[in-house]
């Protein structure tokens, strides 16, 4: 599979027509954070299973000769949102509205990232630009994917009954929209028509965020317009690690993106003659860094507000060798069960002045909470679903509180000088697709396309299901299949291009300039470039 080419910029998504209007934006001399906040809002319209306004998000900003950047766009727990609001329930429920119990932070990073392009990157075209596209697609419609229709059906039973869930999400006779029909939302055209007349930052504190305050009371959550207007995204550092060949970056808590670096901190530790990310060896060693950095994740990583230590703490080298002391080269650990999930779109984008963004905004399972605001016309995320209702844990629900999120997008500057853009969605899998295709770009002989679409592993539960095995494509070598098993892997193996492997994404900027991409066939995306 041969990289997709460009020169003057570049743009993947898991959608083609976000892709396609991130370009756009290129073309008429936007930058690459103009164009992401476009091809975000897109998909936001067109991918609606995936992700939507009613979410969070996180970015990181690189720009030549400028310290890289992050925005955390996550919002807490309501004032309200209480232990005793769930009574004597153990868990906090996946959908309706007391899932929907965090404020939706995506916009506030748009709105974050606008002003920094502004500000640093000589961003110049209006905000109601990038939204174009969106309110298009909202308004006059768009066709419905495969993974739409399948995802719609699949979660209908858990679904149908959520406010507004029926009335958005199926046609005018309750059926599930089939493929490549015409779906619109109007309602959300009008809520991102009003965006656009007066910015981001209306959601929070304006006419809109009155008319959303007054949408979730009538749906009954507990969020509140003092909730929305206490919300401000962060533009902060983020994580960074040197490995031997590159300088990881990720973000920092409560997302995972200290994961993310652990696994390829300790398998670039580990890593012996002859491994490689696609045979039995090399993928045995990746699954097994996962475990050592799921352990330590697990053990810390919360709203950095409520940490015993810094998370720069955890990625020193005393603490990588340790976790790479633990690692069994010949035989498969045991390994508990982590418990998160999600549903998420990633995306990056390269523009013609070296300046790149890896960005990922989520609702967390398939359709958020399932709940649809009324006159607001768009869907409430349920990531406060991963707080604990025990108090005294980790992660216990507290009003104010950020919850827990598997978000995490990614950038690498090897030591070449190649810029490497990369991320997925995929819940617990985020953090084990960016090592597979980090480590099948940098050390096994991939180009950044093929790193993208050849087979994946993925260990434990997925953003659609629970099962904790270790799942293999059934695109994998039997040997290979069969030697994982022989070390003590549970193995599964699963279709050969399986949604729930994540819908990934890469780019990379040379040196001099040019430009190369790759996209997953297992979305709906593509890389746009010129």
């Amino acid at each position: 599979m041969n990289p997709v080419l460009g020169r003057r910029g570049a743009v993947v998504a898991s959608h083609s027509l976000a892709s396609q209007a991130g370009l756009d934006i290129l073309r008429e001399g936007g930058n690459a954070i103009e164009a992401t906040i476009a091809v975000a809002a897109t998909l936001a319209v067109v991918y609606p299973h995936m992700t939507g306004i009613g979410g969070d998000g996180f970015w990181l900003l690189h720009a030549p000769g400028q310290d890289m950047q992050s925005i955390d766009a996550c919002g807490a727990a309501g004032e309200a949102v209480t232990r005793g609001l769930y009574g004597d329930a153990t868990s906090i429920p996946w959908r309706g509205p007391l899932a929907a119990n965090t404020v939706a932070g995506t916009l506030s990073g748009w709105g974050a990232a606008y002003a920094y392009s502004q500000e640093h990157w000589g961003g110049r075209l209006p905000f109601a630009r990038l939204l174009e596209s969106a309110i298009h697609y909202a308004r006059e419609g768009f066709p419905v994917t495969h993974s739409q229709e399948a995802n719609t059906r699949n979660k209908l039973g858990e679904l149908a009954h959520q406010p507004g869930f029926a009335q958005a999400f199926l046609t005018a006779q309750g059926e599930v929209p089939q493929y490549g029909d015409r779906h619109t939302f109007p309602a959300l055209a009008a809520t991102l028509e009003q965006l656009a007349r007066a910015g981001a930052d209306d959601f929070y504190r304006g006419d809109l965020a009155r008319q959303i305050a007054q949408d979730l009371a009538d749906v009954g959550s507990p969020i509140s317009a003092k909730d929305l207007s206490r919300h401000k995204a962060q533009v902060k550092p983020p994580l960074a690690l040197k490995i031997s060949n590159a300088t990881l970056y990720n973000m920092a808590p409560p997302t995972q993106g200290l994961a993310s670096l652990l696994i390829l901190g300790v398998y670039d530790r580990i890593r012996q003659e002859g491994w490689n990310p696609d045979n039995v060896a090399g993928i045995h060693a990746l699954v097994e860094s996962t475990k050592q950095a799921f352990m330590v994740r697990d053990q810390h990583v919360t709203d950095p507000k409520a940490m015993a230590v810094p998370p720069t703490s955890l990625l020193t080298e005393a603490v990588i060798s340790h976790l790479a002391s633990q690692v069994p080269t010949d035989q498969a650990s045991p390994w508990p069960s982590p418990n998160s999930d999600g549903d998420t779109t990633w995306m990056g984008v390269v523009d013609d002045q070296g300046r790149a963004v890896s960005m990922i905004q989520s609702i967390y399972f398939e359709f958020g909470s399932g709940v649809v605001l009324p006159r607001s016309g768009f869907w409430w995320q349920n990531r406060g679903c991963s707080f604990d209702l025990q108090p005294g844990r980790l992660r216990s629900l507290v009003p104010g509180r950020k919850p827990f999120h598997t978000l995490n997008p990614a950038m690498a500057q090897l030591d070449d000088g190649r810029l490497l853009v990369y991320g997925t969605m995929g819940g617990e899998g985020q953090p084990q697709t960016q090592a597979a295709v980090f480590s099948r770009y940098v050390w096994g002989g991939h180009n950044v396309r093929s790193a993208v679409a050849a087979p994946r592993w993925l260990l434990g539960r997925t953003w659609a299901e629970q099962s904790t095995t270790l799942k293999l494509e059934s695109r994998y070598a039997p040997e290979v299949i069969e030697g994982l098993r022989a070390l003590g892997h549970p193995v599964e193996v699963v279709s050969d291009f399986d949604e729930r492997m994540g819908h990934a994404g890469a780019l990379v900027l040379h040196p001099s300039g040019w430009i190369e991409g790759g996209e997953d066939p297992r979305s709906d995306g593509c890389v746009a470039a010129w």
